[in-house]
């Protein structure tokens, strides 16, 4: 009996030494590497904030850079319908060359009152060269449609501008989920490699224990099935960090994605007291729109003036009514004027540019055009384009409820996060203070070893649900800002 409490104490003071940092290893992610080797892996990695990060994002983003594209199209497409209001200028020239010129018969009578009745002589009609050249002006006083036509474009561009800002705003968005979820994984292998360094080294004095004689082969086994449980554990964690740099740099438009780390730590944020973290956690925990979500209401009139998506389909609303305007005018008529400077030459022989003879002519004039009849093909087109405008109204309605629905959601889950976050943090202090009891019985002879298992176990669910809440926190808050119109670093349309 004293043996076996001798041996339990034995196994207590060997095993559980390098358990004694338990509190201080999760600060310390990657203390199984050798110092030399982790300050040259350290030195690889270039190591960036939310904010750096959300401005490269901008900067270098290739779905921003093709939504810029479309808004310089809609420019242009702005330029093209104000086309339609100008007057147009057209100037032709041309030159013939009539190798056999053009002869027609004509009654003889016509060049000689003295020819004998149905005598014909040829005559010939052309010249060996021919010279025309015509400016012609065409100038629309009155046509509703064109000028409704620029409003129309002038409604497309505004579209593509709010889509502009909309892929902008999902852009920062996507990048804080990718930061946030890389904090995430981050922190999810630091607790399973802590975990996995110390069952290393429990099982590695519990061998030695064990060939002593000091300690039964059914500790040794548990401890090698609880290994073996880990390390897969570990090495998913790690392929995760690997894809969700990958993601980011995709983001970043970097392929540099193996040496991107980014600042921060979720285990040591402090959601109750900003200013009481770190440098890099207040930066993440600064950056954003939306505070305090008590006054939901405020935050629903508020999205439902500024989102993007509701602003774009109101801007598509506007559009097909301006279409359905286009096509009620083709019954007004259309008034335009014109003119035209034509001069012709002709001569033969050799070509002599525009020759010696030349005739000159001048036009104006007035033209009206006022449709009758097409085949009731504009009254079919006007009930299309007022069955396109209900359906866009209807979309717009449907559209802003949903928002409204969205943004309490999230409000809700914000809330609920933080009061998880900070319920989670006291159960890491119990844990913690759980551990330090069980390890100090342990050492006594007085706890088994799964009960000190099951101790460390628990400790390092509660830190891992601890970060995984201000995980949540953190991306309700970046839903949020998109579902409110309030992105961070994003201005208003056209940004």
């Amino acid at each position: 009996m004293r043996a076996g409490r001798i041996a339990g104490a034995l196994l207590g003071l060997v095993a559980l030494a390098p358990a004694a940092t338990a509190g201080q290893e999760r600060l310390v992610p990657q203390a199984a590497q050798p110092a030399e080797a982790q300050a040259q892996s350290q030195a690889q990695l270039q190591t960036l904030g939310l904010p750096e990060v959300v401005r490269q994002a901008l900067e270098r983003s290739r779905e921003i850079r093709q939504a810029r594209y479309a808004l310089d199209e809609a420019k242009e497409r702005v330029a093209e319908a104000w086309g339609n209001v100008y007057p147009t200028v057209d100037f032709s020239a041309d030159y013939v060359r009539n190798v056999s010129p053009s002869v027609n018969f004509m009654p003889a009578i016509f060049l000689d009152e003295n020819a004998r009745p149905g005598e014909f002589v040829p005559v010939q009609f052309s010249a060996d060269n021919i010279w025309a050249s015509s400016i012609n002006v065409d100038q629309p006083v009155f046509n509703a449609s064109s000028f409704i036509g620029v409003g129309a474009a002038g409604s497309y561009r505004s579209i593509q501008d709010e889509l502009l800002r909309a892929r902008t705003e999902s852009v920062v968005t996507r990048v804080r989920m990718r930061y946030y979820e890389l904090l995430l994984v981050q922190e999810q292998q630091r607790l399973t490699e802590n975990s996995v360094r110390r069952v290393r080294e429990s099982l590695a004095q519990a061998k030695a224990l064990q060939r002593a004689g000091l300690l039964p082969e059914y500790d040794v086994l548990r401890l090698e099935v609880e290994l073996a449980n880990l390390e897969p554990n570990l090495r998913r964690a790690t392929n995760a960090i690997a894809q969700t740099r990958r993601q980011l740099a995709v983001e970043l438009d970097r392929d540099d994605a193996e040496t991107l780390a980014v600042a921060g730590s979720l285990a040591d944020m402090n959601l109750a007291d900003p200013e009481a973290n770190s440098a890099a956690n207040r930066a993440i925990l600064e950056f954003g729109s939306v505070g305090d979500t008590g006054d939901v209401d405020a935050l629903v009139a508020e999205a439902l003036a500024s989102r993007s998506d509701l602003r774009q389909l109101e801007l598509t609303e506007d559009l097909r009514r301006t279409e359905l305007r286009i096509e009620q005018v083709q019954y007004f008529p259309k008034l335009s004027v014109f003119g035209s400077y034509t001069i012709n030459a002709q001569q033969n022989g050799s070509p002599e540019f525009f020759g010696s003879q030349r005739v000159y002519g001048r036009t104006v004039g007035v033209r009206v055009t006022l449709p009758i009849f097409n085949g009731f093909q504009r009254e079919a087109r006007i009930d299309q384009k007022q069955a396109v405008l209900r359906a866009a109204q209807s979309q717009t309605r449907l559209a802003a409820d949903m928002a409204a629905a969205e943004l309490r959601t999230l409000a809700e889950q914000g809330e609920e996060a933080l009061l998880r976050a900070r319920a989670q943090q006291l159960a890491v202090r119990q844990a913690e203070r759980g551990f330090e009891i069980v390890r100090a019985q342990h050492r006594e002879g007085l706890s088994s070893r799964l009960e000190l298992t099951d101790a460390e176990v628990a400790l390092r669910e509660s830190e891992f649900n601890y970060a995984q809440a201000v995980f949540d926190y953190l991306a309700t808050r970046a839903r949020l800002d998109a579902a409110t119109g309030r992105v961070p670093l994003v201005g208003g349309s056209g940004s």
